[in-house]
């Protein structure tokens, strides 16, 4: 435990941001998954989930969660699922 008062502070915002970028990473995942089980079952609102599964993507590359080719190279994976 640092005893320095800036960087007892560093840890406190460190964990502030841990949650965030994991939370967002999290919501990332879960939208591309759910993309993947509708894709799967055929269901009617694929485009939807594909839209919001993009954005995801999108959102956490921005941030900086996921590096630009990743992120490029998901939403191509996605796009070649839709198109089938």
């Amino acid at each position: 435990m640092p005893n320095i008062e800036s960087a007892i502070k560093r840890v406190r915002t460190n964990e502030n941001a841990n949650a965030l970028n994991s939370s967002q990473l999290s919501a990332m995942r879960t939208a591309v998954k759910k993309f993947e089980q509708a894709v799967e079952a055929g269901a009617d609102n694929v485009a939807d989930l594909h839209q919001a599964a993009v954005k995801a993507i999108d959102m956490a590359e921005t941030k900086g969660l996921v590096h630009k080719n990743k992120a490029n190279r998901d939403k191509s994976r996605l796009s070649k699922k839709i198109a089938k």
